[in-house]
């Protein structure tokens, strides 16, 4: 994981190089310039001096290291880890006493699984060609095989922890995390692993993943597991996808169906409603009416065994004032009068006989 110099060779070498000091180099150039005169005719007048030069040059040159803005520097002095050191422009102790290993700590790193991204500096990000498609052959619960194709984000969390707990962590991830997919995977059905499980499958592996990260103190955060193609192997592939046809188009039926019922009850039942409570006002109007006529004829009887005549006649005369508005032709009728006299038809429409 580190070279001689104390650098890291993982997937963040680039951000662990030194960066050039133009003061150092200005120095160095003197230095030079410093030597060319002093060795005329090509022998050095002090080979001491010219040494010294060189060596403390050198000391100067590899005392001083610069950590990026994303990362944290891990020093170790004799190969004991001594302390953590935020971004910035640092220096250490020349000569292999002080080794310096970068961590991108802020940074988002992946491992990808049965597929692979051109372009990626840690040898562990992307399966090799032997193990592509081994990967991603798995048995379901339901007994049938897939291919499943899936992608780990994750983070340091720990660098400490990262570097001197486990050997080899990011190679320990990719096992974790076949482990941990091919048991998810065996606890469900081809279909629900192809179509309706995957979002459960997701869920599911991540715990477990950051469950067994955080028992075997690999320092690492797992951010996000998403799966990418699943499919089922090539040679039953067609007949799969026909399946799979028959039940998009079941469920489309269903969903008809479903729709057809959610538009034809939910208005019979409104219409039964309403026809509930029509009956229900209707029979509350027809109770309140009896109820009334009820109280109404008793408080007359009640009047009329008081004063029968006066009860008698009152009635005949509301009677009469109900009635009469109601006749188109009055004729009134005298006693000592034997003619009939007919009054004046006022509603006679014009043009018609009287």
């Amino acid at each position: 994981m580190h070279d001689d110099n104390g650098n890291s060779d993982g997937p963040w070498a680039g951000a662990s190089k030194m960066q050039p000091d133009p003061n150092m180099e200005a120095a160095v150039r003197k230095g030079q310039d410093w030597i060319r005169k002093n060795t005329p005719g090509g022998r050095p007048r002090n080979l001491i001096a010219i040494a010294a030069l060189a060596f403390i040059a050198w000391s100067a040159w590899s005392a001083y290291y610069t950590v990026p803005s994303d990362s944290v520097a891990i020093v170790q002095r004799f190969g004991e880890y001594l302390k953590e050191v935020p971004p910035g422009l640092h220096f250490r102790w020349p000569f292999g006493v002080d080794k310096t290993t970068i961590v991108p700590i802020k940074r988002q790193l992946k491992q990808e699984f049965g597929f692979v991204t051109p372009g990626g500096n840690d040898p562990h990000q992307s399966p090799s060609p032997r193990n592509a498609t081994r990967e991603t052959q798995m048995v379901t619960g339901d007994l049938n095989a897939a291919l499943v194709e899936w992608v780990v984000q994750y983070r340091i969390s720990n660098p400490q922890n990262f570097l001197f707990e486990v050997r080899e962590p990011s190679e320990t991830l990719r096992y974790v995390s076949e482990s941990v997919m091919r048991e998810v995977v065996g606890d469900r059905t081809v279909d629900e692993v192809i179509t309706i499980g995957r979002q459960e499958i997701e869920t599911e592996a991540l715990t477990k993943m950051q469950a067994l990260a955080t028992k075997y103190a690999m320092g690492i955060s797992i951010d996000q597991v998403q799966l990418k193609n699943i499919n089922p192997p090539q040679p039953v592939q067609e007949s799969f996808n026909e399946v799979n046809q028959a039940q998009q188009e079941k469920e489309k039926l269903i969903n008809e169906a479903r729709r057809d019922y959610n538009k034809v009850i939910p208005l019979a039942e409104g219409e039964r409603d309403q026809r509930i409570r029509e009956a229900d006002g209707y029979r509350l109007k027809r109770i309140n009416e009896a109820e009334g006529d009820v109280a109404r004829f008793t408080a007359l009887l009640s009047e009329y065994i008081k004063a029968p005549e006066v009860t008698r006649r009152r009635i005949y005369i509301e009677t009469l004032q109900e009635v009469m508005p109601n006749i188109r032709s009055k004729i009134i009728v005298d006693e000592q009068t034997k003619n009939i006299l007919p009054f004046l038809n006022l509603d006679r429409q014009p043009g018609t006989q009287p």
